[in-house]
């Protein structure tokens, strides 16, 4: 976490979330109740530094519209794979003129978001897969790593895995399943159309097939389940990690925790609660700010 200024002068609280899809900004008073949103295209800074910080600078100006001056601002940036006090420091500097700095990972804000400023665990599902310890002072990130390395339990990660057994089913090296003859549909059953996919495809591009995927298990498809059981045996790997770090209570959030969330042995799906807040939020609360009790939770 890098901090910088002062929080004394601040009247307002801005959280800004920027990552890989999408940037999300937030305004609230100093009594927790929102004032302006902002939202732009992705913003990954380990792509395109300058690009992510004008997407930033952009959502932010949405987001302030209203008129709250910047030197009575205290801002929380939640930043995709932000992990270098260096690189938060660099972020901060393209954004002078604010009360106050504070930019964190985005797992961080997240996690903040989901529990507080208390101790806390948080797992991420979404293309991606991560879990999320904040206990005392001490932050521990597991999983995630990137699709190559990472990211087990996630939608990519799924994708990738039904793919292969589509392939291998084409190609006689295990039998056809529902699974294989619907995602081989999509490639005319030609497995070299399906390697020239794979060699562009992105994380996301894998992820998008996560959907019909659930849907295949749902109708009871053998091979389906199984590749989706894989998928939720590796959150549920998360979730005891995370218990054995010290978290008692934790969020599940991302675009695919709550879809996955039937397939989890009984005893994990129990103990995974819903996220209180967001990453924008967790970054307001990281920043000094304060949440009315009464808002909807984003």
């Amino acid at each position: 976490m890098f901090l910088g200024g002062s929080l004394a002068t601040a009247r307002f609280f801005l959280g800004v979330d920027g990552g890989a899809t999408r940037c999300r900004a937030r305004l609230r008073d100093s009594s927790g109740r929102e004032l302006g949103r902002g939202l732009g295209p992705a913003s990954n800074i380990y792509l395109d530094f300058d690009e992510a910080m004008r997407v930033v600078r952009e959502t932010i100006e949405s987001a302030i519209s209203a008129g709250a001056p910047r030197q009575e601002i205290a801002l929380g940036l939640s930043l995709a794979g932000l992990s270098d006090d260096n690189e938060a420091k660099r972020v901060s500097a393209a954004l002078p003129g604010f009360a106050r700095i504070v930019a964190v990972n985005d797992a961080v804000a997240a996690c903040v978001g989901a529990n507080g400023v208390g101790d806390g665990g948080l797992i991420i599902a979404g293309t991606g897969s991560a879990g999320i310890a904040r206990l005392g002072e001490r932050t521990t990130i597991i999983g995630g790593r990137g699709f190559w390395l990472g990211d087990d339990g996630s939608a990519a990660r799924l994708g990738e895995s039904a793919l292969r057994a589509t392939l291998r089913a084409i190609d006689g090296l295990e039998p056809m399943s529902g699974l294989a003859q619907a995602l081989g549909r999509r490639f005319d059953d030609d497995p070299l159309r399906m390697s020239r996919w794979a060699a562009e495809a992105r994380p996301r591009d894998y992820g998008s097939f996560a959907p019909q995927i659930l849907d295949i298990a749902r109708s009871g498809d053998k091979r389906a389940r199984e590749i989706v059981g894989e998928a939720a045996c590796a959150i549920a790997a998360l979730a005891n990690a995370l218990n054995a770090l010290g978290a008692e209570r934790i969020a599940l959030a991302g675009g695919f925790g709550e879809p996955l969330r039937p397939f989890l042995p009984p005893d994990v799906a129990k103990r995974l609660a819903q996220p209180r807040r967001d990453a924008v939020d967790g970054a307001i609360l990281l920043a000094g700010g304060t949440l009315a009790e009464d808002a909807a939770c984003p």
